[in-house]
């Protein structure tokens, strides 16, 4: 397929954390706000003149300084924002909105905040940590409401004069909602059977859209879903299965070129990072202030382990079973951070039920943060894809036999 057109531009976006449109912004008297989860209400970031950052670790090395202060049994995703961290890469930043979400994440947060990793000039900076509940009922609504008021709200307001009123509240989903109609909309041309678009180049421009303002990628991606609607599939790049890809933390496309290098094309990204559900718009109605909406909106579309009642662990299975349905997959490939306490258990507990009760070929997977070199990842998926040809084959001709 011809090359498409922004591709390197928004490449060149995630080689940085603090990229070309992020200092241009901030030239321009914006704030850069960081986050990590989903929990911290990315919408919320992206205020007035605020503008969300989620934090990745882009061209990561070494982690040692990291692991002396967590331990080598720590998330290597955590380790390396703390590693970058000290490093002084995320002294751009004029806050940090962290969340409760595991101890890990705390773990690094308190170790950036008790290093005075950021720059110590900002006297306005500061440091939030918003608790994340276990389910999604109307009590954990308004807990939530409550927490990102006081905590998060308050302190912008405050420190830099943000409006926080429900006017500018719904005015930041409506742009919001823009960029996740254009990757809906980019998304949906991965269900065809020859899709003219990739799983890393569609992984390429998500990331993008979660690490720079986004009215400032807002045309590029509008340009290139034009671009998609016209591109031809070229026949020859027809991988040999079709996957969804489920799991922790993928701010790295790479993951997904070495998945597609060896024979599996990725169809849909149920990951953090990705657009299922990262990208799903926000419905708002007037009868109900835009606060509270959007709290229950991001405690309903989770798919984190973290929420641990028994309907969200069925909704987490069925939800990827859908998904394997309505985008024609093969397969399943779960993934998770090496040492995740959570997706550790939602790994090995759903790869078994994705397996066995429903019928659909899974392969589990642990790995580190950096995969670029790993040369077993590389082995499974390639076993993995072989296995899943190999049962195609034969239903293909056990159907052929009943045919006849």
């Amino acid at each position: 397929m011809k090359d498409l057109k922004h591709l390197y531009y928004f490449e060149q976006l995630l080689q940085d954390a603090n990229n070309d449109l992020v200092r241009q912004a901030q030239a321009n008297g914006r704030h850069p706000i960081g986050y990590t989860c989903f929990h911290m209400p990315e919408v919320l970031l992206n205020l007035d003149n605020c503008f969300s950052v989620r934090l990745r670790a882009p061209n990561t090395g070494s982690m040692e300084i990291a692991t002396y202060y967590m331990s080598n049994s720590s998330c290597e995703y955590s380790r390396a924002l703390l590693e970058r961290a000290m490093e002084g890469n995320y002294q751009f930043l004029d806050a940090m909105a962290g969340v409760d979400a595991c101890e890990a994440m705390n773990r690094c947060m308190e170790n950036m905040e008790l290093l005075q990793t950021h720059d110590p000039n900002k006297k306005n900076y500061f440091w939030t940590n918003t608790d994340v509940v276990y389910s999604d009922d109307e009590v954990s609504v308004k807990h939530t409401v409550e927490q990102l008021s006081r905590k998060l709200l308050k302190e912008l307001n405050e420190k830099y004069g943000i409006d926080v009123s429900d006017e500018s509240i719904r005015k930041a989903v409506k742009l919001h909602n823009e960029i996740c109609d254009v990757i809906t909309a980019i998304g949906e041309f991965r269900k065809l059977p020859n899709p003219p678009i990739t799983g890393y180049e569609f992984a390429v421009l998500c990331l993008a859209t979660y690490v720079c303002p986004k009215d400032m990628i807002l045309d590029k991606l509008r340009e290139t879903l034009e671009e998609i609607k016209t591109r031809e599939s070229d026949e020859k790049l027809a991988q040999r299965i079709r996957v969804v890809v489920v799991g922790s933390e993928i701010d790295n496309p790479d993951l997904i070129k070495l998945i597609e290098d060896n024979g599996a094309l990725v169809v849909a990204d149920r990951f953090c990072y990705g657009s299922l559900p990262g990208r799903k718009p926000i419905t708002l109605t007037d009868d109900e202030d835009a606060l509270t909406q959007i709290c229950r909106f991001y405690l309903h579309e989770t798919e984190c382990p973290r929420q641990c009642a028994q309907h969200r662990v069925k909704h987490r299975h069925d939800y990827v079973r859908q998904l394997v349905d309505e985008y024609n997959a093969d397969g399943v490939i779960y993934e998770q951070m090496k040492f995740c306490t959570y997706w550790s258990y939602e790994r090995t507990l759903s790869a078994y039920v994705i397996r066995n009760d429903f019928g659909i070929p899974t392969l589990s997977i642990d790995r580190p943060y950096t995969v670029s070199g790993s040369g077993q990842l590389r082995t499974r998926i390639q076993a993995f894809v072989e296995n899943v040809e190999i049962k195609k084959i034969k239903a293909a001709r056990e159907q052929q036999k009943e045919v006849k």
